[in-house]
């Protein structure tokens, strides 16, 4: 969201200027992130900010308490998980209007479902490694606030985070170069083409009655690549920009195309936030190696815990149910992956094909509203000569 207001592209680049000049004080990435990190968001919206540094908080205090305590440390673990995930769902339902309340402001939506994970990911962290992760109030803000990431990802691992955080700000000539082309070709993607896809898409789909069979297929393939470029492009963006600021940003997309297998793909398209929940799920369910009924199982949930992750809908829920028995079939059959170096050619890019097949059948689910994407299906079995 930041990188479509020029005004905020600008301050995220002077931050990262001021931390390459001042890079002579070891705790420039500390102190003056903070600050920045503070002053984007107060400068944003005042709610925002107040709300933020409320929840970062309450849920700093919960991350010591995890550190700190050995009484009930499974209880704790749960319960402050489940305070989370039921604030979050609240105020979500309250974007939705299921519930009304004059002090609701959207706005503190914003980033909200990217965040809860990363708070996760630190209680994770402090129940299972105790008084050894510990870290300072000032790098748990710096985590949750960081303002690259803060709306739309790539979701940071706390762990990784504070290994950054701890090194000195460096970067050189061939890294800056580097980054810079990367935010150019993010921009690239989301001001040009993503604009010019999306005014197609709307005059598709908003511009006339019934759609017919090839309009339907058209536009499945359209709508997925707009949202490869949207999303791909912001996550070129904020990769930029992170390692400007000296952080290592994990990349969110691994050449997703080229995925043979559907348990591959979701490795490779939104890297992370399929790494978050294999990692989570996996170790709170299965702490040893599971068997196949056991990791088709959990495929089909985290697939549909994804899929209530994107919106509270029957949509999503389907979307999730239709990915992970998709899943639980690769897994039960042993087909999760397969070996290029192994394999001809063409059965490699067939099964890459037949891959994007299954995603393309269900990516219009992302489509915007209900109408929308049931016209598309429905359109699917409408015969220009019927």
């Amino acid at each position: 969201m930041w990188y479509l207001n020029m005004n905020a592209v600008m301050a995220i680049a002077g931050m990262a200027l001021v931390l390459a000049c001042t890079r002579w004080w070891p705790a420039n990435k500390r102190v003056l992130l903070l600050a920045f990190n503070l002053c984007f968001l107060l400068l944003f919206s005042k709610k925002l900010f107040a709300f933020y540094l409320a929840y970062t908080a309450l849920n700093y205090l919960a991350f010591l308490l995890l550190c700190h305590t050995e009484r009930f440390r499974k209880g704790w673990f749960i319960g402050l998980i489940f305070l989370n995930v039921a604030g979050v769902s609240t105020l979500r339902l309250f974007g939705m209007d299921v519930f009304t309340h004059p002090l609701f402001d959207a706005v503190i939506l914003l980033g909200l479902i990217y965040n809860v994970l990363k708070v996760i990911d630190a209680l994770y962290f402090a129940y299972f490694f105790g008084k050894d992760a510990r870290a300072s109030v000032l790098d748990y803000f710096n985590y949750i606030l960081f303002i690259p990431t803060f709306t739309s990802g790539p979701i940071l691992k706390f762990r990784d985070f504070m290994a950054d955080t701890k090194q000195p700000h460096r970067i050189d000539a061939a890294q800056t170069e580097q980054s810079i082309k990367r935010i150019l070709v993010g921009m690239f993607k989301k001001i040009v083409l993503v604009t010019w896809m999306t005014d197609v898409f709307n005059h598709f789909t908003q511009g006339q009655g019934e759609l017919y069979t090839h309009e339907s297929l058209f536009l499945m393939v359209w709508f997925y690549a707009l949202i490869f470029f949207d999303f791909s492009g912001y996550s070129d963006i904020a990769v930029g920009f992170g390692r400007l600021m000296g952080y290592n940003i994990p990349e969110n997309f691994k050449k997703p195309f080229l995925s043979p297998t559907l348990t591959q793909y979701w490795r490779n398209w939104h890297a992370t936030l399929g790494d978050w929940f294999r990692d989570h799920i996996f170790i709170f369910f299965s702490r040893q190696t599971p068997t196949k009924w056991t990791a088709a199982c959990l495929s089909v949930l985290i697939m549909v815990l994804i899929g209530l992750w994107h919106g509270f809908s029957w949509l999503y829920a389907l979307w999730g149910v239709y990915h992970g028995i998709l899943l639980a079939l690769e897994n039960m059959l042993g087909r999760t992956t397969v070996n290029k170096r192994k394999v001809s050619r063409m059965y490699f890019y067939g099964r890459c094909l037949l891959t994007q097949l299954f995603v393309t059948a269900a990516v219009i689910v992302y489509g915007g509203s209900e109408e929308t994407v049931i016209k598309i299906y429905k359109g699917l079995v409408h015969w220009p000569f019927s």
